[in-house]
């Protein structure tokens, strides 16, 4: 499959997802434990082979519009940068967008920091998918939890209720 990594179905191995996502699998997903410390994109990657290409990036914003603050999910591939301030803001319709504070990202996804995945998010939040997430066969994502990541296809993650595939992302230079 991808990289140095032993990928087994995900729905057989309920102890490498955080709660949320247990529940909300998409058919294909394969998960992989991983050492936590290498949890942050570019250990992981360098460490167990995976091209950063490949792997996407769950970003969560907070929204602010009349008084109200709103939260979405943000999916990107590594090699790239959501545009947080221009394409996400306009998106949401928002006045301001700012990434959401550590603590309440954990909270609110009941997932771990470095770990939050699209899957299992709150329903009222918008999860915009980047269009290059989309178009990959298939992609690592995280699990919920740092000691380990999904592997999905892209055409699963634009599927996602609430997703929406948008140009959103720009490769980093």
């Amino acid at each position: 499959m991808i990289g140095d990594l032993d990928w087994v179905p995900a729905a057989d191995h309920p102890d490498l997802l955080a709660e949320p996502v247990r529940t909300a699998l998409v058919p294909q997903a394969q998960v992989a434990g991983i050492d936590p410390e290498l949890a942050d994109t570019a250990a992981f990657c360098e460490r167990y082979g995976v091209p950063l290409g490949v792997s996407a990036n769950c970003v969560i914003v907070a929204a602010k519009r009349g008084g109200e603050i709103g939260m979405a999910a943000c999916m990107v591939l590594a090699t790239h940068r959501a545009d947080v301030n221009g394409v996400v803001r306009r998106h949401l319709g928002a006045r301001k967008v700012s990434f959401a504070p550590m603590e309440e990202a954990t909270r609110l996804s009941g997932m771990e920091y470095g770990g939050i995945t699209p899957l299992g998010l709150p329903p009222e939040w918008p999860v915009l998918v980047d269009e290059a997430v989309a178009a990959e066969p298939y992609v690592v994502i995280g699990s919920g939890l740092r000691r380990s990541k999904l592997l999905v296809p892209g055409k699963a993650l634009a599927a996602l209720d609430p997703a929406e595939v948008i140009a959103l992302g720009r490769p980093v230079a």
